[in-house]
């Protein structure tokens, strides 16, 4: 299979945001990338000094040039296209390729029974044969967060051993470890045609015994940040799209996948702590933040965050950040109880979502698609979406 490497004029661009720490070498031959990686001596260099004025010169022409050819890709594209590329949907067990392509998804994320039955040859040539169908690139997603939440490597088909928790990756390596475990789960991600991982998680529990606390580095908001900020930086060398979440931060709240959650903290301490590590990992370079479903009583006391104007303000306006800004699953029970999914797409995406993660992905896509339809999406607000997303895909080559 061919795999698309991240050019490498986009690394040096990436590499001007994220100037701290070298991935480490300290990684087994069968964890080591199988194609010529991004993250080659040359970009190691310039992390170990500040970019120059003609690598600085060379990432604003390349960004220039995406941002050209992704103008020249909309221009081309339906209304029914576009609101295609707004939806990453749950990879079904039949006809993935069928509806990727008569539907022009955005892309989709995999779980574990997508992997379970499958062995590494057949699950590339799979992820081959369906990319082969779509013009504009597919995300191929999962959630490889290490510890509890891991879909590729619980299987030994895939790995010797499933990737370790995060909280234990930055204990035993600190964040050498943090950006080597990073590498390694790129290497494994991209040697089977994927080419995004739902990961770091980067909330901030108040202890222990918190419901996000066995898949957080930490408790301790500094060494935190410091692992999301080396954890992005290896997976933009490694030219794999990651995420950041759970945005604005879980911090000591419940399950949202089964219910309401309801977040009482203040603004202050929302800004002081559970806000850091989001910071640290967009300065570092991520391209993409998943928002939460936690009603966040501060920002907006009565709508999930994922449904919130506001909670997109706070990301864009007050985080400066201005990449791909995703929900969780919109079928999880905590958005259930304000709407159905189909619905739930179309409020969330006129909230301020660029990228929605459905589950029934057919509806959200034939609900978005009529609300373009109808006026109740503007044009101007559908394209700096899917531009968003165009430039992402081309930027990480999943476009050539």
């Amino acid at each position: 299979m061919k795999i698309k490497t991240i050019p490498s004029i986009l690394t040096a661009a990436l590499v001007c945001l994220e100037l701290a720490g070298c991935m480490s070498t300290d990684l087994k031959p069968s964890e080591m990338p199988s194609v010529t990686e991004p993250q080659g001596t040359s970009a190691q260099a310039s992390l170990e000094a500040p970019a120059t004025a003609e690598e600085k010169q060379s990432s604003e022409a390349y960004s220039e040039d995406v941002q050209k050819r992704a103008i020249k890709l909309l221009a081309h594209m339906t209304a029914e296209e576009k609101a295609g590329q707004l939806v990453l949907g749950r990879f079904p067990e039949e006809n993935a390729a069928q509806d990727a392509q008569e539907l022009h998804l955005g892309g989709y994320t995999l779980f574990a029974r997508d992997f379970e039955n499958m062995t590494p040859e057949s699950f590339t040539a799979q992820m081959e044969d369906i990319q082969s169908v779509v013009p504009l690139g597919l995300l191929f997603a999962v959630d490889e967060e290490g510890g509890s939440v891991v879909r590729v490597s619980k299987f030994p088909q895939y790995r010797d051993e499933k990737f370790p928790a995060q909280s234990q990756v930055l204990e035993s390596g600190g964040v050498d470890g943090v950006s080597a475990d990073a590498a390694a789960k790129s290497a494994l991600l991209r040697s089977l045609g994927l080419n995004m991982n739902l990961a770091p998680v980067c909330d901030l529990p108040r202890s222990s015994e918190d419901y996000i606390a066995d898949r957080a580095f930490g408790t301790d908001c500094a060494e935190v940040s410091a692992a999301v900020k080396a954890a992005v930086g290896s997976y933009v060398r490694s030219g794999v799209v990651c995420t950041l979440k759970h945005f604005p931060g879980y911090g000591d709240n419940s399950d949202t996948h089964t219910g309401i959650s309801i977040d009482e903290r203040p603004m202050s301490e929302l800004d002081s702590l559970d806000l850091e590590p989001f910071r640290a990992g967009i300065s570092a370079g991520a391209p993409v933040v998943m928002v939460s479903h936690n009603i966040v009583k501060c920002v907006n006391e009565s709508l999930p965050g994922s449904l919130s104007p506001e909670m997109y303000t706070l990301l864009r306006d007050e985080l400066g950040f201005s990449g791909v800004i995703m929900t969780d699953d919109l079928s999880m029970g905590a958005v259930e109880e304000y709407c159905g999914e189909d619905e739930a797409a179309v409020t969330a995406f006129l909230a301020g979502a660029d990228l929605l993660c459905c589950t029934d992905y057919q509806s959200a896509v034939k609900s978005l698609t009529e609300a373009v339809d109808s006026g109740k999406i503007t044009e101007e607000r559908l394209d700096e979406s899917v531009m968003r997303i165009l430039e992402m895909k081309l930027g990480y080559g999943i476009i050539e």
